[in-house]
Formats: C-alpha cells, sequence, structure tokens
C-alpha cells in the first residue's frame, strides 16, 4: 500500500506520545497531559485508518469498473454466439443446461452435414 519510509514518519508522533507519557508519569503529570496524549494518538490513528480505507476504496473501485468492462464484453459476445448458432445447436446447448450436465470449452458436435459432396 504504501512506502515503509512513510510509515515510519508516522510512527515517529507515536513512539515521541509514549516516550512523554513514561518520562511525565514519573514526574507525576496532570492526568489531563496523558488524556491529551492518549486523544492525539487516537487522532493519529483515526487519519490513518482513513487514508488505508480512502486508498482500498480507490482499488475496489477500479475493480469495479474493469469487472463491468469484461462483463459488458461477454454479454456482446454471447449475443453474437447466440445469433451465429443453427437451431440444433442452441438445441442442443438447451438440453445440456436442462439436465446440468457440464460444457466443456469446445464446441457441441455438430450434426453431420447431409449436404453435396463427394461419396466414398
Amino acid at each position: 500500500m504504501r512506502e515503509t519510509g512513510l510509515l515510519e514518519l508516522e510512527k515517529m508522533p507515536l513512539r515521541m506520545l509514549f516516550w512523554e507519557l513514561e518520562h511525565c508519569s514519573s514526574s507525576g503529570a496532570s492526568v489531563v497531559a496523558i488524556d491529551n496524549k492518549i486523544e492525539q494518538a487516537m487522532d493519529l490513528v483515526k487519519s490513518h485508518l482513513m487514508y488505508a480505507v480512502r486508498e482500498e476504496v480507490e482499488v475496489l473501485k477500479e475493480q469495479i469498473k474493469e469487472l463491468i468492462e469484461r462483463n459488458s464484453q461477454l454479454e456482446q459476445e454471447n449475443a453474437l454466439l447466440k445469433n451465429l448458432a443453427s437451431p440444433e445447436q442452441m438445441a442442443q446447448f438447451q438440453a445440456q443446461v436442462q439436465t446440468g450436465s457440464p460444457t466443456s470449452g469446445a464446441p457441441p458436435a455438430l450434426p453431420p452435414n447431409p449436404g453435396p459432396g463427394p461419396t466414398a
């Protein structure tokens, strides 16, 4: 997601906060100061999470866009194949769909063509 250098920069305020909490607590600093430091740390965590969520939303939006485009291409291909298929092929396909038999990647076998041609 982000470079490690930037992540290290974000950790510095937390390190400083913990250092200050350790040193202030030994000198009897007030509870208000500690509460402020905790609030600052929570704000830092919140901003980091919001950034990460925004980043993830952008990635997901791009994936959705690509999937919509792919779906459109497949719908066009499907319509073209339906138009090119013979009624026999469509009937055979419908029968396979109804029986639930798996269709392989290969097209269904065509019935022999009784058209003109040399005979043996």
